[in-house]
């Protein structure tokens, strides 16, 4: 069954707010806008991310129902996702807390997009490490049939200035390679299949930056959540970290 293209925001085109546990830092994410590709700075590039789960009976329905379920089961360690719903759905919006450089935190989120018995897909907001959409599949295999291929596919520029930097020193990049080909490894270990290698391809699309949009470091997640830290400490300190608190509202 299919869901019709969703639009997450409310009326002023800003993500809402959105309940999270007390220990999540629940940053960046209410009242940012939507920044898809076309808004990010830095190169523009496509990468795909794919995994045969050769020796599972899994319809592509199946993985995706799953999928969508435990979603964030999947992430490496040190990284969490923190959805408003038990499972993924369009319209839905979600804080996001990843490991950084160093095991520093960084908060940001996504909105869900589309979502259907296939496919799902998230865009970033503002302040992401990367301005772009992420496309979660699942299909059979053209040359081996009854193999089904789960597959991470994004479309995504960094987006400002100091994230661009560190995707040029390949810091950024490695990191995110690193990220799917791990979720795509636990996704398929849940399917019972074990050693299989992660296929990735990498395409850049656009070499050129876009400076208009170098105003965007404003919005910077890493920044914003360093500054954030001390207070999030002192509200957990003092009790204070109570569900659906957000210092963005």
């Amino acid at each position: 069954m299919s869901e019709s293209p969703v639009d997450p925001t409310t009326a002023d085109g800003k993500l809402p707010d959105t309940e999270t546990p007390p220990d999540a830092i629940n940053l960046n994410v209410s009242g940012r806008e939507l920044a898809g590709p076309e808004r990010g700075f830095g190169q523009l590039w496509r990468k795909t991310y794919r995994v045969r789960l050769t020796g599972a009976d899994v319809a592509p329905q199946e993985v995706i129902r799953r999928w969508k379920t435990r979603f964030g089961d999947y992430w490496p360690e040190g990284s969490d996702f923190y959805g408003s719903r038990p499972r993924i759905e369009a319209g839905e919006v979600a804080v996001i807390n990843l490991e950084g450089p160093g095991g520093a935190p960084l908060a940001t989120g996504v909105a869900v997009v589309h979502a259907d018995d296939r496919s799902f897909a998230f865009v970033t907001p503002q302040g992401h490490i990367f301005a772009g959409t992420i496309t979660f599949s699942a299909t059979r295999a053209g040359d081996a049939p009854g193999v089904t291929v789960a597959q991470v596919e994004s479309l995504i520029r960094a987006g400002d200035p100091l994230f661009e930097i560190g995707a040029r020193l390949g810091i950024v990049h490695r990191r995110e390679d690193t990220f799917w080909q791990q979720t795509l490894i636990r996704l398929a270990a849940d399917f019972g299949t074990h050693n299989q290698p992660v296929e990735m391809e990498s395409a850049l699309l656009d070499r050129r930056v876009r400076w208009r949009a170098a105003p965007n470091v404003w919005h910077n997640s890493a920044i914003r959540t360093t500054l954030y830290l001390p207070i999030h400490a002192l509200r957990r300190l003092f009790g204070q970290g109570r569900r659906g608190a957000n210092p963005d509202a």
